[in-house]
């Protein structure tokens, strides 16, 4: 029997996490295969957190966040006093955004890649002053790009960002990024991101959009734009996605901070 390419076994399992990682991202592999083999069947529970650190000697930080790879690859559903539920064999080409808190926003660049098309300082004018909060005649670090996930060759959204003067000079922003922009920021000017303001819309895509999406024209999509601030409520960084449909779900859990009266009654 001839040997098989290597390179179609990569291409047959886009999904496979990256060797060499953290233990929760190594876990996640472990339970990823074991689904794949049928070892977990849909329908039937993962292990317990409790069961996870029992079996592989790590934390319950560790397996909870190996739990939470595979419900954004929409393996796993998780659900109170249910447990984690197997509800596919294959991971989802749709990349799911889960947010918490403001840490999710770099794991979310970590696990795609932005690749850069185009970065330059523009002089801008007032309507670009007044989305930036800024004043006309500013010049600020305009870059545009398309974000990828494994799963998928096509991008799960157009991206545009803005950044404040005081950081246009930021370096290593070219061609695919796997590290957030803000995150890049920090690490370079010691700047602190203290909080992000999220919007989301619905919106149809125009044409010239569409076909950097390789979807048509007028198809539904999700517009994202954040800003990120800093301790000083300064807006830091802007920027704006679209997500065209089917390849972009974002969730978000709410909980409910129980005060003493109503423990009362």
């Amino acid at each position: 029997m001839p040997a098989k390419n290597p390179a179609s076994i990569s291409r047959a399992r886009p999904l496979a996490l990256v060797a060499g990682q953290p233990r929760y991202l190594q876990l996640a592999q472990t339970l990823l295969n074991e689904i794949e083999a049928g070892k977990h069947p849909v329908g039937s529970q993962l292990p317990t957190e409790l069961a996870l650190c029992e079996q592989f000697g790590v934390s319950r930080a560790t397996a909870r966040e190996a739990v939470k790879r595979l419900v954004q690859m929409g393996l796993v559903v998780r659900q109170p006093r249910v447990g984690s539920t197997v509800r596919a064999q294959t991971a989802s080409t749709v990349y799911r955004q889960n947010m918490a808190d403001v840490d999710d926003l770099y794991q979310y660049a970590q696990d795609t890649t932005l690749v850069i098309e185009s970065s330059q300082t523009r002089e801008i004018d007032a309507a670009q002053a007044a989305l930036l909060e800024a004043a006309p005649g500013e010049t600020w670090l305009h870059m545009k790009g398309r974000r990828h996930t494994r799963a998928t060759p096509d991008p799960i959204c157009l991206t545009e960002l803005w950044l404040h003067p005081a950081f246009r000079s930021i370096q290593g922003i070219a061609g695919p990024l796997g590290q957030a922009v803000h995150s890049a920021v920090e690490q370079q000017f010691g700047e602190v991101i203290a909080k992000v303001e999220q919007e989301i819309r619905a919106v149809a895509l125009g044409r010239a959009q569409a076909r950097l999406l390789g979807v048509a024209p007028r198809s539904p999509a999700l517009w994202v734009c954040r800003k990120y601030r800093n301790r000083l409520d300064q807006l830091v960084e802007l920027a704006m996605s679209t997500h065209p449909a089917g390849r972009f779900s974002y969730s978000t859990v709410l909980r409910r901070e129980w005060g003493a009266q109503e423990l009362a009654r």
